[in-house]
């Protein structure tokens, strides 16, 4: 019996920024919040230096609920780095749990890249990094759908709003 079940796994992090995909950055080991701490403090300035000023100074950082996220360490140096401008659990604009219908990564990018990633069964963690690198390259160079993605989330708020929170993809 032939199982596509596979033995390792990456922990990666990607934004998107209007019609950019900014990385995706590779963490290494296991996702604690000593790891997270440090990818927001060293790694996160280096991928978005490339940003203008003003979109960076105008931009709110969103991540899931995964408990490495909300650490008090993590939440301080995010309040601290993007005041008043990021979504999470314990942030000061709290994100509701399991939506991923309001977020371009969720609704657009992760399924696009998981689509490029595993059109062929990946056999060793390298082909998985080489093929998400790749994927992440296809995707980067795809500003157009990044764009229309992006300006969808207006939409789509609007949509969830109308639908008092519920399921409202079937009305998009």
């Amino acid at each position: 019996m032939e199982s596509n079940f596979q033995r390792f796994s990456v922990n990666g992090c990607c934004a998107v920024l209007d019609d950019q995909l900014i990385g995706p950055f590779i963490l290494e080991g296991r996702l604690t919040r000593e790891a997270y701490l440090r990818f927001l403090q060293e790694e996160l300035p280096r991928l978005l230096e490339d940003m203008p000023l003003n979109k960076r100074g105008r931009m709110y950082f969103q991540h899931d609920g995964a408990p490495p996220h909300s650490s008090h360490e993590v939440r301080n140096f995010l309040n601290y780095r993007f005041p008043g401008r990021w979504n999470g659990r314990g942030g000061p604009h709290n994100w509701p749990a399991r939506s991923p219908d309001l977020s371009p990564l969720d609704y657009c990018v992760w399924g696009w890249m998981k689509e490029l990633v595993y059109s062929v069964k990946v056999v060793t963690r390298d082909e998985l990094l080489s093929r998400i690198l790749g994927a992440a390259d296809r995707i980067r160079n795809s500003q157009r759908k990044l764009q229309r993605a992006t300006r969808a989330v207006h939409n789509r708020a609007a949509a969830c709003v109308a639908a008092g929170g519920g399921i409202f993809e079937n009305q998009l």
